[in-house]
């Protein structure tokens, strides 16, 4: 009789891990680029964009490339 319990127990237990790692491969993961979200990227991407535009202008300035009307 114990025998049995315990294998009910054993039983309900590999059950509950198939039914959580069927939930784990059934869940997509969320792809992100060094934590960050779609909008993080976005943010830091346009910043990136505007210090290349100044350092770019300040240099072409400073080499006397450009010159301020």
């Amino acid at each position: 009789m114990l025998d049995d319990l315990r294998n009910t127990a054993e039983a309900s237990f590999i059950e509950e891990e198939s039914v959580i790692e069927a939930k784990r491969l059934l869940t997509p993961k969320e792809k992100r680029f060094l934590g960050m979200t779609a909008s993080q990227r976005f943010i830091l991407a346009f910043l990136l964009l505007i210090l290349v535009i100044v350092l770019g202008t300040l240099f072409l300035l400073v080499s006397g490339k450009m010159i301020l009307p």
